[in-house]
């Protein structure tokens, strides 16, 4: 085999078939990505093989993390504009038609991530294979990013699987298994072991296979008739989840289908288009900025040298309520032996049977519903204590009830197991006084519903080490939560700023407001659930409970909650709260027409921020990034405005750029304006 390696990110070797071997390896990087320089060298070794053609090509990653995880999404922020962006797409896309006209066969070996612009590249070759496994994922991300596939993957896409498929895969985001991808017609060929991916590149290169084509009904998917019908189908379902003036990509992607069908070209142009337009806009930008903060959030569960040899393998939790018991179900879900512990067996069983219906919904295969369930054990007598690495108390919420069990169990768990409380309201300190060593004590604060709440704070206070949080944050990372570091104090992050929110509703009410239309406000600014909703959904005694805590003085709204609570109303949780219930939905009247909905959704939104001004003066998490990003992924703030500081900050900017413009284009002859008369404050 001949290696020539004039390259800094492509290896090449030319077999003795002549077959070419062309892997992937960005330096300085663990992931692979489409960066400037890599699709320039690209460029370069198509040019070398174009001039002496191989008998085929295979592209492959020589990076075990996976083949390629997308476009470098930082290089987005370094397009000065619409034109520099649009310039940098139609490289990107002659690139691909380079790589798709090559005069031999072409083959992407798939392991791992294969995602957006990895997957736009795969697209561009001649057959697909991929390795069956966990870790593989293939798919297009970028709707999440505010944009869609732009260097051609829209357009292969619907000419390989037709319109209405690929627009699917597109709009859902889903990042698809292997065999799911195969089902699909995005990959051709899955084979189960990592060697035999070698075996059938050689093998479709050999025989000169095709790979899969739409077929006579999926291209009739995009005739004008049928398009024109499916895309007012498309969009009706995409306005169920995203307001096209909050998320305009999906309805963008849509509209570009419906004009132009399956015409490569018009696709290729519109493509070019739509996304350099899209990556301009504030959505997208708050979007790229919310991934970074998902990114930050998942550095902050990754081990230092403190913690490198602590692999969390074995859980204990103490409570078998339906949080205690969830978080118990998500563990086991996520591949961790999990021992569930209540005073009696009866209190368990509802937990376990929870726990069968979460694996049902969430495995694939008998064989790993079975393997979940085997790892969820009951435990009534507390046999799992002292093996478990992370134990996880989730009993009622009473203070001395919390110190009697810590003190128990540090004198039973192992000495580097992790002490995890996970209280809504009792000071960490107060829990753990009795202690021997108070500094092993931490809260996972999770959410409920378990399944569905990516965060979890990990809380923290003056006596814990950097190295008891760290371990939090790697517990949490290893379940697939995002862990968030915060100080304790009452309500920590999350149910500090919602509290406000939710009480404000509330105050709204009694002024006469109706409650749909107060959640009607809250949605059009963007949250995906209004405050009252919220209410209901969390329990209107869990909400009593948050209220009286942490707003005292708020008695309307405390009288408001007490009244339903008399009534025997909790809310979701038994069919009845501010709305009635059913079949998990509530039953909700139609807003009010004369009410001006953006302005009450800023006053909706005004308390939360200003509360979260306040938790950042008070070093609650460590900086205005982690901030945002706890609310974003705790209660779900409007992901397209960037998070609530960052928000602010672009309302605050914008107001001043407002006053300027007002300001300079006066004439010298014209009187000022004053603040107080622009914005009609008195």
């Amino acid at each position: 085999m001949t290696e020539h390696q004039p390259y800094t990110h492509w290896h090449l070797e030319r077999d003795a078939e002549d077959i070419v071997w062309l892997g992937l390896d960005r330096q300085g990087e663990k992931l692979n990505s489409l960066s400037t320089d890599v699709m320039l060298e690209l460029d370069a070794v198509l040019s070398d093989l174009e001039v002496d053609l191989p008998l085929g090509v295979v592209i492959y990653s020589k990076k075990a993390s996976g083949f390629i995880a997308g476009a470098d999404i930082r290089e987005f922020e370094q397009q000065a504009d619409q034109h520099a962006a649009r310039e940098g797409i139609l490289q990107a896309q002659n690139l691909f038609s380079r790589l798709e006209d090559l005069r031999c066969p072409t083959v992407a070996n798939i392991h791992g991530f294969c995602l957006g612009g990895g997957l736009e590249l795969a697209l561009a070759c001649d057959y697909r294979v991929a390795l069956d496994t966990d870790s593989t994922r293939i798919g297009f991300p970028e709707i999440q990013l505010g944009i869609f596939p732009g260097f051609g993957g829209t357009a292969r896409s619907i000419r390989l699987l037709g319109g209405r498929k690929a627009l699917e895969v597109i709009l859902s985001s889903r990042m698809l298994r292997a065999r799911a991808a195969r089902t699909v017609g995005l990959i051709d060929q899955v084979v189960s072991e990592h060697s035999s991916l070698r075996w059938a590149a050689r093998k479709a290169i050999v025989k000169n296979r095709s790979g899969h084509r739409a077929s006579k009904l999926e291209k009739l998917t995009s005739s004008p008739g049928i398009r024109h019908t499916l895309a007012k189908i498309m969009e009706r379902e995409v306005a169920k989840k995203a307001r096209r003036e909050h998320y305009p990509a999906p309805y963008a992607l849509i509209g570009l289908w419906r004009e132009v069908g399956n015409d490569f070209n018009a696709l290729l142009e519109g493509e070019a288009d739509l996304v350099s337009e899209l990556l301009m806009s504030d959505t997208s930008r708050n979007l790229r900025r919310v991934f970074r903060l998902q990114e930050q959030l998942k550095e902050l569960g990754k081990a230092d040298e403190a913690t490198a040899d602590w692999k969390p393998r074995r859980v204990h939790v103490i409570g078998a309520g339906v949080m205690g018991g969830d978080i118990a179900a998500w563990c086991a879900l996520r591949g961790l032996e999990v021992t569930l512990q209540d005073r009696e067996f009866e209190y368990l069983e509802p937990a376990l049977k929870r726990a069968e219906s979460l694996f049902k919904k969430k495995l694939r295969t008998k064989a790993s519903i079975t393997a979940a369930k085997s790892r969820l054990i009951a435990d009534v007598a507390g046999d799992g204590i002292a093996r478990a690495d992370v134990i996880i108390e989730a009993i009622f919420e009473n203070r001395e009830a919390k110190q009697q069990l810590f003190i128990e169990l540090e004198q039973k768990a192992l000495p580097t197991a992790l002490l995890a409380t996970n209280t809504s309201a009792i000071p960490l300190a107060e829990i753990a006084e009795g202690l021997e060593q108070p500094r092993r004590l931490i809260g996972l604060h999770f959410f409920n519903p378990v399944e569905k709440m990516p965060l979890v704070e990990v809380v923290h206070d003056s006596d814990s080490t950097s190295e008891v949080i760290k371990k939090g944050c790697i517990f949490a990372n290893k379940i697939s939560k995002y862990p968030l570091p915060v100080k304790s104090a009452p309500g920590f992050l999350v149910n500090r700023v919602l509290a406000p929110f939710m009480l404000e509703a509330l105050n709204l009410a009694e002024e006469g407001h109706s409650i749909a239309t107060i959640d009607a406000a809250a949605e059009l600014f963007g949250m995906p659930m209004g405050p009252v909703e919220i209410a209901d959904t969390v329990g209107l005694d869990v909400a009593i409970s948050v209220a009286t805590k942490l707003a005292p003085d708020n008695t309307i709204a405390i009288e408001q909650l007490q009244a339903l609570l008399d009534e025997g109303k909790l809310g979701k949780k038994n069919g009845e709260g501010f709305y009635r219930w059913k079949k998990g939905k509530a039953i909700k009247e139609k807003p009010s027409d004369n009410v001006a909905l953006d302005i009450l959704g800023e006053r909706l939104i005004n308390p939360l921020i200003d509360e979260c001004q306040r938790c950042l003066e008070e070093g609650i998490v460590e900086n205005a990034e982690l901030l945002d990003a706890g609310v974003i992924f705790g209660i779900g703030f409007a992901p397209f405005r960037g998070g609530p500081l960052h928000y602010l900050q672009q309302q605050l900017q914008h107001s001043q750029e407002q006053s300027f413009n007002q300001h300079d284009s006066l004439s010298p002859d014209q009187p000022s304006i004053s603040t107080e008369e622009v914005t009609g404050n008195e």
